[in-house]
């Protein structure tokens, strides 16, 4: 079954009370590879970031993260998916919400299970869902500046 995920949105009318703005399964589902289907719930652009306005800003088109913003999406990993070597330019917190993944680095592999959560600080890396079941992980994913290390910056892919 294809990942399914109810977004909720609160935001303010005109008179300041507190109201639901979106209540929906979302449909703003992208796959950048086999295996892995994406939902953006939210995005900001700056930092404070503006809790005003209207917009759906789980619609903004982006990358892996935003310059200068926030990026908060769900991934469900199936079993076998194609892995992607990389590496981007921000924190990331993460918790897994269902099923088992490891987390391939440089030299080690990390088993994560629902319920762990994870922060993970400009490190490459790869997904890779060796079970039986989905993997379905939360991220949220805040622009960084990038991992300098003796001088040299370690780029975003690769």
């Amino acid at each position: 079954m294809p990942l399914q995920l109810r977004r909720v949105v609160t935001g303010h009318d005109a008179n300041g009370r507190a109201v639901v703005k979106i209540d929906e399964v979302s449909k703003n589902l992208v796959s950048g590879r086999p295996g892995a289907t994406a939902c953006v719930v939210w995005t900001s652009e700056s930092f404070p970031v503006d809790n005003t306005g209207d917009a759906d800003e789980g619609l903004r088109k982006v990358g892996t993260t935003l310059k200068n913003g926030t990026v908060f999406r769900v991934v469900e990993f199936t079993p076998g998916g194609a892995p992607r070597v990389h590496r981007t330019d921000s924190i990331d917190y993460a918790v897994v919400i269902a099923g088992e993944i490891d987390m391939e680095l440089d030299d080690s592999v990390v088993h994560l299970k629902a319920g762990d959560v994870l922060v993970q600080r400009g490190t490459i890396h790869n997904w890779v869902n060796r079970g039986t079941e989905p993997c379905v992980i939360a991220f949220v994913l805040i622009d960084a500046k990038p991992v300098e290390v003796n001088g040299k910056v370690l780029h975003a892919e690769g």
